[in-house]
């Protein structure tokens, strides 16, 4: 295992991309959380946009994989971070698409649980930043991400307790349906973090 060490200390294009790959995610998720108020399908358009180029990334990462004898870390661990990446700004995405096509406009659980996991995506950054270098200390980054997604749960119990406890009119059905799809995407959004986090704990207990 002594190789990845060598790998690490020296740089490689892997970590490169998994760093890009994760500014990307912090990318996608501030410009939701700045578009909340203002979905549109230009908005949409945009964000979409980005989605794509964060599946075009993780396509030229994995044909890399093929092409690669030796890497800085294992194989799968690479594939895994990658797709956690993509998912978050894939959610990120289809977060914005929803809230302007079923006009779902933003409340206070919306707005806090896409700050947490804002917040998780810069962790998640600043992990793979620190990976090579300072290995405990991106374990500590990771080891963040977990409280987070236990915030961003709790705030999404309580959205849905709130949706259904003033459901009695049945024409408002329809749209507590609908934003409870968008609570749904952002919850996706902190698992893919927590998914990613716990790649980074598994890599730190190989190279420390």
């Amino acid at each position: 295992m002594r190789f990845f060490d060598g790998g690490l200390r020296d740089g490689n294009r892997f970590l490169a991309m998994l760093v890009d790959h994760a500014r990307n995610a912090v990318g996608a998720i501030d410009f939701l959380e700045t578009m909340l108020d203002r979905a549109s399908a230009e908005a949409t358009e945009q964000l979409r946009g980005m989605s794509r180029q964060s599946t075009e990334a993780r396509s030229v990462l994995i044909d890399e994989l093929h092409k690669t004898f030796v890497t800085p870390l294992d194989r799968e661990d690479i594939y895994n971070l990658s797709e956690a990446f993509e998912k978050m700004v894939v959610y990120a995405s289809t977060t914005l698409e929803e809230m302007h096509l079923l006009r779902v406009p933003p409340d206070t659980t919306i707005r806090g649980m896409v700050s947490l996991v804002r917040e998780q995506a810069e962790e998640l950054h600043d992990a793979m930043q620190r990976l090579s270098k300072n290995p405990r200390v991106a374990s500590d980054h990771a080891n963040r991400i977990h409280g987070k997604e236990r915030d961003v749960e709790r705030l999404y119990r309580a959205g849905i307790r709130d949706l259904f406890a003033g459901a009695s009119d049945p024409a408002a059905l329809p749209g507590i349906l609908y934003r409870r799809e968008v609570y749904r995407h952002i919850s996706n959004m902190a698992d893919r973090a927590v998914s990613a986090a716990n790649v980074l704990g598994m890599v730190v207990m190989k190279i420390a």
